[in-house]
C-alpha cells in the first residue's frame, strides 16, 4: 500500500487526511515515480475548499499534490526515453502528496544531478508558470516588465528569469517584502499610488505587464502597458480581457520543465524553497501556505 495524503469533499482542513492506497501501475505513457519531494501550492488548499470546482471539477476524494520530484519506479507501456532508476520532476493532475505518484511522460524531465529533489520539486508551478508568461510577452534584453505580485512565488521566479535574459523588473509587492524583492534586481513599487510610482520607477513606459493578482491590483496598471497584447495575467482573465489582455496558455511540457531546470542548474534560478515539512506533517505544511504568511516554497520530503 502507499500512504497518500488527500480530502474526501470540500470544505476546510476538517475534510482532510491521509489514505492508505494500492500502488498505482503505469499505464500506456505514464511512469510510476517514487516520490521523493512535493511543491505545496495555494491552488492545493483552494482545490479542496471548493474555490475553483467550476473550471476544475475533482472526483472525490482526491490525493492533493501538483509538482513531483522522484525515481521511476516503473514505465508503462510506449514510453521512450525513460527507464527505471532516472531521476525525474514534472507535474500532475493531483497525486503529489504520496508515496507513488503517477505522472505522464510528457509533463516529466530528467532532474538535473545539480538540483537537489526539494528544489526540484518546486520547479514545476511557479517557475514554469513565470517562464511560460514571460515567453508569452516576447520582450526583448533592454525592455522593461512590470510584474504585478513580484513578491510570490512565480513573481519570485519570474524576476529571476526575465533578469536573466536581460530584461528589466519594475514589480509590485507589499512593503514587508521591499527588501527582498530587491535582492532579485527588481525595482519596488508599493500598491499606494502604485500607477504614479510605476511612471516615476519606468519613465520609458512598461514593454509588458505580467499579473500575478488580479482585480483592482491589475485594473490600477493595467493601462500603463504600451501594447494591449503584451498583458498576461495567471489569475483574472476577465480584468486583463477589459484592457485587452489575456490569460497565460501553460504549456506544461518537458521543453519547459527543463528550460527552468536549466537555470536552476546554473544558478540563475533560485526556487527558494524556505521549508521543507516530511510527508507525515502534510496538514501542517498545507496550513503555512494556507496561512498567506509563508515566503518562499515550501515542500513535502518523501522518504
Amino acid at each position: 500500500m502507499s500512504k497518500a495524503f488527500g480530502f474526501k469533499g470540500y470544505g476546510g482542513p476538517e475534510v482532510q487526511g491521509f489514505v492508505d492506497m494500492p500502488k498505482p501501475d503505469p499505464g500506456p505513457g505514464e511512469l510510476l515515480v517514487a516520490v521523493r519531494a512535493a511543491g505545496v501550492n495555494p491552488a492545493d488548499w483552494k482545490l479542496r475548499a471548493g474555490n475553483m470546482r467550476e473550471v476544475f471539477p475533482l472526483e472525490l476524494p482526491a490525493i492533493f499534490g501538483y509538482e513531483v520530484a522522484g525515481v521511476i519506479e516503473a514505465v508503462g507501456p510506449d514510453v521512450e526515453g525513460f527507464a527505471v532508476g532516472n531521476e525525474v520532476f514534472g507535474s500532475v493532475m493531483g497525486g503529489g502528496y504520496a508515496e507513488y505518484a503517477l505522472v505522464a511522460v510528457g509533463n516529466v524531465a530528467r532532474k538535473p544531478a545539480e538540483v537537489s529533489f526539494t528544489d526540484a520539486a518546486a520547479l514545476p508551478v511557479a517557475a514554469a508558470t513565470a517562464f511560460d508568461g514571460l515567453t508569452q510577452l516576447g520582450l526583448a534584453a533592454g525592455q522593461t516588465v512590470l510584474i504585478v505580485g513580484v513578491g510570490g512565488g512565480v513573481g519570485v521566479a519570474a524576476a529571476q528569469i526575465a533578469r536573466n535574459w536581460g530584461i528589466r523588473v519594475v514589480g509590485t509587492a507589499s512593503s514587508a517584502k521591499r527588501a527582498f524583492v530587491e535582492t532579485l534586481g527588481v525595482t519596488h513599487v508599493a500598491y499606494d499610488g502604485v500607477a504614479e510610482r510605476v511612471r516615476a520607477a519606468a519613465p520609458d513606459g512598461v514593454d509588458g505587464l505580467f499579473d500575478l493578482v488580479g482585480g483592482d491590483a491589475l485594473r490600477a496598471v493595467g493601462g500603463l502597458v504600451a501594447d494591449p497584447k503584451r498583458l498576461v495575467t495567471a489569475v483574472d482573465p476577465g480584468a486583463a480581457a477589459e484592457f485587452g489582455g489575456h490569460m497565460i496558455e501553460r504549456s506544461r511540457d518537458a521543453h519547459v520543465l527543463e528550460a527552468v531546470a536549466g537555470l536552476a542548474a546554473s544558478g540563475a534560478l533560485n526556487p527558494f524553497v524556505t521549508a521543507v515539512f516530511p510527508l507525515d506533517q502534510a496538514a501542517e505544511a498545507l496550513s503555512a501556505v494556507e496561512s498567506g504568511h509563508a515566503q518562499g516554497k515550501i515542500v513535502l520530503q518523501v522518504n
